[in-house]
Order: C-alpha cells, then structure tokens, then sequence
C-alpha cells in the first residue's frame, strides 16, 4: 500500500468513525512469518494502532451499486438541497456504502450479503 493509499484510507476510517457497526478486517504482523486477522467493528484504538503502522484496516463496505430501492430514493433526494454534500457523506457513512471508490482500488473489501442488514 503506497503513502498515498493509506492516507486516503485513513482519511475514511476516521470518517466512520463515529458511525457504529463499521467492520473491518485487522491484520497484525507479530513477526515476519506470523499473522492474525481478525474481523472487528472500527473503534479509536484500532485507528491509532493502523496510524502508527501497528496493523493494517481493510473497512468491509457496500459496492453503491447494491444501495436498495429506498435507498436510492433518499440518496437521491439531498441532490440540491442545503447542505447535499454533508447528508450524502453522512448517508453513505451510515450504510457502508463505498462513496470513494475504494474497493477497486484494493483499500476495502465488498461486505457480504448480509453483513450490515439492520
């Protein structure tokens, strides 16, 4: 992952932050040879530990593609009101959708069916 890859991811992460349920995939290196992964839901100390390169986050995030019918409907109701930017970030935030394109570029993983169902 280039410096600029995890910027932009680190950038996201602190985003979701404050949005509860987000799951990540968490890798830690303990040595050269040994790794554990695990699947955990994003909180301040895993972000502290992936900014001091303790570990890595791979976010689990929903393709904008697979967004419901109401979905769409709400998303697309913010399109020119006050404040539209705000409310899609927040929208997207809160149902894990990847709004940055992530998951092609390899900094996220598509959720499975299922894993963010409410």
């Amino acid at each position: 992952m280039t410096k600029e890859d995890r910027q932009l991811l680190f950038r996201e992460l602190c985003e979701r932050i404050p949005y509860d349920n987000t799951k990540v995939r968490r890798i830690v290196h303990t040595t050269e040879t040994d790794t554990i992964e695990s699947v955990e839901h994003l909180n301040l100390y895993w972000l502290m530990e992936f900014q001091a390169g303790e570990c890595d986050l791979i976010p689990y995030l929903r393709p904008m593609s697979s967004m419901t019918e109401e979905e769409k409907e709400e998303f697309i109701s913010f399109n020119g009101t006050d404040g539209c930017y705000i409310k899609t970030m927040d929208f997207c935030h809160k149902h894990h959708l990847d709004n940055r394109g992530l998951i092609p570029m390899g900094l996220a993983i598509e959720a499975p069916e299922g894993m963010y169902d409410r």
